[in-house]
C-alpha cells in the first residue's frame, strides 16, 4: 500500500498559558517544525485572537503545519500534513514539547491518499 502523505494530529494538554497566547512563540515553533521536518516553507500566517488565542499556519511545498491555541484551556491543536515518503511529521512532537511544555500529548497519525501500487 502506498500513500501520498502522512497526516499527524496532535493534542497538547496542560501547556503553559503564556506561550499559547504568544504570536512570537507560535511563529518560532512553526519555523522550527518546518526546519526539523525538512520541509520547504512557502508562506506563513499568524493571527492573534481577542481576548486570547493564536492560530498559525505554515504553508509548505509538502502541504502544511498548523497550530491553534486555546490559552484558557491550556490546550493547543497541531495539524501536520506532509506529502512524500521522506518526510516524517512525528519529528514535530519534540519541537511542540519544547515551545509549549504540555504535560499530556495525544497523537494520531494517518496515511492520506492510500492506494495500491500498480
Amino acid at each position: 500500500m502506498k500513500s501520498v502523505g502522512r497526516h499527524l494530529i496532535l493534542e497538547l494538554w496542560e501547556c503553559r498559558e503564556s506561550e499559547l497566547n504568544s504570536t512570537e512563540i507560535v511563529e518560532k515553533a512553526l519555523l522550527e517544525a518546518v526546519e526539523t521536518c525538512g520541509a520547504t516553507l512557502l508562506s506563513m500566517q499568524i493571527h492573534p485572537f481577542s481576548p486570547q488565542g493564536v492560530t498559525g499556519v505554515a504553508v509548505v511545498s509538502e502541504s502544511h503545519i498548523l497550530i491553534h491555541t486555546w490559552p484558557e484551556l491550556s490546550y493547543a491543536a497541531v495539524d501536520v500534513f506532509l506529502c512524500g515518503d521522506s518526510r516524517d511529521p512525528a519529528k514535530v512532537i519534540p519541537v511542540m514539547e519544547k515551545y509549549f511544555a504540555p504535560k499530556k500529548v495525544q497523537a494520531i497519525e494517518m496515511l492520506r491518499g492510500s492506494h495500491s501500487e500498480e
